[in-house]
């Protein structure tokens, strides 16, 4: 018998095929849906390994204490300074790998914690004590510094030292007079639940404010006014070449990881914990003049993305709750003006000085000294907020240094009694001669983060911090150490007490190689470009109403009585609020100088963003221009342009009579939208699935026939 050559049919076979395809496909859709829900969470991109802790661990901090150590004890009691906080870092550490039940057994953590903590510390205390016994000094009282408290978000005494006074004179305006109670607010409101970041250890919604929201509280020096009223600007570049790491030559010197967080390095390429003062003086430098090797360094900024950058294992890195993509600057301006009352005098060489406070969220914020804002927005500073800026306006962080010199030290024991602030006048304490300020601005292209969903959307960004410090931005500082040559040195001086504007970009650059390393950003003594239309072109960036210096311990704004806080110091407490203090405090601080706390807007409880996608930036008020605003606050940034270019701040026209259509924050998102990118693959998975099944048993119908 011959072979059967007739075919079957293909029709029935296809379809069969695709009936099976259409299936698999669609469970496949289905499978990857349910395990990517089931796996989510936390912030960024990546899951925290890390559970929240359910508080942070507070101790007296010594160093600011020392403020009298002989030359000779120095350098052991900075190493066992750096041990103090080498043993804090280790028992937050227990903490956070602790169980929530084992947090909530004071018996627990007093046990496996804070007991061995104090034992720890109080062997620590007893060196340092017999280190300067033995130069001849006593060290009375540093026994009472050993014991530790654990500070948890219900307890409404946490940051007792934050404020609460109100008005005590010279400390309690926009800083002190409600900043400190928005922070017991902030813990007493619950606002430190929930993952804390991607790390586990902040930071958390109640850390970030809508710009908007922030009334003027920063209105330009007049620089005309000054004695010294010229400037004298570097560039540096934005840390081009990587240079990071997690020492603090300053402060822990010949300690590794002394800091416990990252640094940014820009000047001075020998920047290690073991540098000594010839390494910096022989370094190479990436600023544009040669003559500046002077190191410029503070925290790095990150988002909480979940990228595993060179430190995600090590300590100052992930291991110690610094998780996240490092970003780089967009921007550092790096200007030096003068004194309102006196000419200034030139710098010492090797002058160290640390502005702000690594540990103010436990110390309270009488130290701290880093602002936040937005470009655009300049005229309105946050102290103890990241600022939520809307749709193309960058982050904004403002240093200002310490502007009066002892005439002696270029160093002190705790780092900060051979230099100070200068008065709400401008008049430096007795015994101390102005010199040069330094004046630090970095720009950040970063979008506001998505609060509503804990960063998922769009990350989380915060700084670097100690462990215990949950990267609350009032932690956040800078350290300059002053390794101008001497002849360039005096040139600066020249300039400023000259009343001229020299250095990069300007037609007086003394020195200058004209190559650079790394590339000038700005010209900080013509006007700023990148300001949006409805504001003024020389807006500065971080000065206090009544303060044309920078002393964080004086009012900034308000009466001038020291009153500026006063009155609702506490609005932070009673109602649980993350902000009421903080906010409330500082804007009538500034604006009343009452501390009623009426005229700003409190940021929000919730995760919510308060951002509304409607509003426009309002303008509160215009400071009267004058010709060095530039120089002193925004360095004359580019970056925003002046209703141009992909960084205006969505202005419609060149008006100066207020702000124009402005768009969507960035702040704002998910909700429907993001639902349906979470659903859509199940539902299409679902409905090939079904057309699967469809599909075959029509076939098999079909072919039974």
């Amino acid at each position: 018998m011959g072979r059967n050559t007739r075919r079957r049919p293909t029709g029935p076979r296809r379809a069969t095929f695709a009936a099976f395809a259409l299936m698999l496909g669609g469970g496949g859709l289905v499978a990857a849906n349910v395990y990517a829900s089931a796996t989510e969470g936390g912030s960024g991109t990546e899951q925290s390994t890390r559970s929240a802790a359910a508080g942070t661990i507070d101790c007296p901090d010594v160093g600011s204490k020392l403020t009298q150590v002989p030359d000779q004890a120095r350098g052991d009691v900075d190493k066992q300074l750096a041990s103090l906080d080498q043993q804090i870092a280790e028992a937050y550490q227990k903490l956070q790998a602790a169980t929530p039940e084992q947090r909530q057994d004071s018996g627990y953590t007093d046990e496996t914690v804070m007991k061995p903590l104090k034992e720890q510390r109080s062997q620590t205390l007893d060196r340092i004590g017999g280190a300067m016994e033995h130069a001849g000094q006593s060290a009375d009282g540093l026994d009472s510094m050993a014991d530790c408290s654990m500070r948890t978000w219900n307890d409404q005494n946490a940051g007792q030292d934050n404020g609460g006074n109100g008005g005590d004179g010279s400390q309690n305006g926009q800083q002190q007079g409600g900043q400190g109670d928005g922070q017991n607010g902030q813990n007493g409101g619950g606002q430190q639940n929930g993952n804390g970041g991607q790390a586990g250890n902040g930071p958390v919604a109640g850390d970030y404010q809508d710009i908007n929201s922030v009334q003027p509280n920063a209105p330009a020096p007049d620089l005309n006014s000054f004695v010294s009223k010229g400037s004298f600007t570097t560039s540096c570049g934005v840390n081009e070449n990587g240079l990071f790491n997690s020492d603090n030559v300053i402060v822990a010197p010949g300690v590794t990881n002394g800091a416990h967080h990252f640094h940014d390095y820009i000047g001075n390429q020998s920047n290690n914990a073991f540098a000594s003062d010839d390494d910096l003086a022989n370094a190479d430098t990436s600023c544009e003049n040669p003559g500046d090797k002077s190191t410029y360094y503070w925290p790095v900024l990150r988002l909480q993305n979940g990228t595993q950058e060179q430190d995600a294992n090590k300590p100052g890195g992930g291991i110690e709750g610094n998780a996240g993509q490092i970003v780089r600057a967009k921007q550092v301006t790096l200007t030096f003006i003068g004194s309102p009352r006196s000419k200034v005098t030139e710098m010492p060489r090797l002058l160290r000085i640390i502005t702000g406070d690594a540990k103010a969220f436990v110390n309270g914020p009488a130290n701290a000294n880093a602002s936040w804002s937005c470009t655009g927005f300049e005229d309105r500073q946050l102290k103890d907020k990241y600022p939520l800026c809307p749709q193309g306006s960058d982050v904004v962080r403002t240093f200002r240094f310490q502007s009066c010199w002892d005439g002696r030290n270029i160093d002190s024991a705790n780092h900060r009694t051979h230099v100070a602030f200068a008065d709400a006048q401008g008049n430096c304490p007795n015994g101390f001669e102005a010199i040069p300020q330094l004046v630090q601005r970095i720009v950040y292209d970063v979008k506001a983060p998505s609060l509503q969903d804990g960063g998922k959307t769009t990350p989380l960004f915060a700084v670097d911090s100690f462990p215990e410090q949950l990267h609350k931005p009032v932690t956040d500082h800078g350290d300059f150490i002053n390794v101008f040559d001497e002849g360039l040195m005096k040139e600066v001086v020249s300039c400023i007490n000259g009343g001229r504007n020299c250095g990069a970009g300007t037609s007086e650059d003394p020195g200058s190689d004209g190559g650079a390393t790394q590339q000038p950003t700005e010209n900080p003594t013509d006007q700023p470009t990148d300001k949006p239309t409805d504001k003024p072109t020389d807006q500065p960036t971080d000065e206090p109403t009544a303060q044309p210096t920078e002393d964080p311990t004086t009012p900034p704004a308000g009466d001038g009585n020291g009153n500026s806080g006063n009155g609702n110091g506490d609005s932070g407490n009673g109602n649980g609020g993350s902000d009421n203090g903080s906010d409330n405090g500082s804007g009538n601080g500034s604006d009343n100088g009452n501390g009623s706390g009426q005229q700003q807007s409190a940021a929000p409880t919730t995760d919510a963003p308060t951002m509304s996608s409607t509003s426009e930036p309002k303008v509160y008020a215009k400071p009267s221009a004058s010709k060095t605003t530039a120089a002193a606050q925004n360095g004359g940034s580019s970056d925003n342009g002046s209703g141009t270019g992909d960084n205006a701040a969505q202005t419609t026209g060149g008006s100066d009579t207020g702000a124009a259509n402005q768009t969507e924050p960035q702040a704002v998102q998910g909700g429907l939208a993001e639902t349906g990118t979470t659903l859509w693959p199940a539902a299409a998975g679902t409905a090939l699935l079904i057309a699967g099944l469809f599909l075959l048993t029509r076939t098999r119908r079909r072919y039974v026939r």
